[in-house]
């Protein structure tokens, strides 16, 4: 296990059941934001995410599961990612030990054909519970969308006495639209699954407070943390890959040289100057 801080941000490379039982103590985290492995064969810099079967997968991840609940104060709220297949597992499990409240849909669009003899997945679950549904953290001033029938159609609800226009502000609904990062984003890391900045600043917002702590138990890109630390809040982000872990320390961090080497991001295809070739003849 290493460990890496700075100004209330703290960076654990390792396994993130040894870090959570040895490293991070119980009722001290505000928000906790986990998007795992989902166990359907991604490429994670050479690690399968293949389990031997869904029985061992599950069984893995009701051991964070339980670990993440311990370490989540009693007013915490706790945002958790699965695949399709499984997040029905998790519900059940969860629906145990928390208080569901939202079961969130991140719709998006396809770059390409993603099937053609049965309907292509193009969203991914969020399951959103806390452990007080008498006390928790929910911002809904800050998170405000556009309300279309206020907003756009300019309707008069008859119904209230006088007659008043419906508002023209909302609390964002359970379906939540927000394209996948791409390459040519700026935000663009090198990994399979990064979530998008919008994504999480919508959860950190909406879940916690300026000055509370927010951990991501399987950082990757640590989007998490960066989004908390952008957003004012402390943060703790856990990764087992030494190259996402450098992503973190550079995102996160802002240390750009670890050891002598050099963290920079490395330039994208299209932002590397291509020589002129050589012609025949002088313009």
């Amino acid at each position: 296990m290493k460990r890496i801080e700075s100004e209330g941000h703290i960076i654990f490379q390792g396994d993130v059941i040894d870090i959570l039982e040895k490293n991070i103590g119980d009722n001290s985290v505000d928000l906790i934001f986990a998007d795992p492995p989902y166990n359907i064969g991604k490429d994670f810099n050479g690690r399968k995410d293949a389990w031997e079967s869904d029985e061992s997968y599950l069984n893995w991840c009701y051991r964070w599961l339980d670990l993440c609940m311990d370490k989540l104060k009693e007013n915490g709220s706790f945002y958790v990612m699965t695949s399709t297949q499984f997040m029905p597992f998790f519900d059940i499990y969860l629906n145990k030990k928390l208080d569901i409240l939202s079961r969130i849909v991140w719709a998006y669009d396809s770059s390409g054909v993603q099937a053609k003899n049965y309907f292509g997945s193009m969203y991914e679950p969020i399951l959103f519970g806390v452990k007080n549904k008498k006390n928790y953290t929910f911002n809904s001033n800050v998170i405000l969308v556009e309300a279309k029938t206020g907003a756009k159609r300019k309707l008069i609800d008859y119904r209230k006495n006088p007659p008043q226009p419906y508002n023209t502000e909302k609390v964002p609904g359970n379906v939540w639209d927000y394209p996948r990062v791409r390459y040519r984003m700026a935000e663009y890391e090198n990994h399979p699954t990064q979530k998008p900045i919008k994504l999480l600043e919508r959860v950190i917002k909406a879940s916690s407070n300026e000055g509370d702590t927010v951990l991501d138990p399987f950082s990757g890109t640590f989007t998490t943390s960066f989004t908390a630390k952008k957003l004012n809040r402390k943060s703790i982000g856990i990764e087992i890959d030494e190259t996402y872990t450098k992503i973190g320390i550079r995102r996160v961090l802002e240390q750009f040289e670890l050891n002598g080497e050099d963290l920079s991001r490395a330039l994208k295809t299209y932002e590397i100057k291509q020589p002129q070739q050589a012609t025949l003849f002088e313009p």
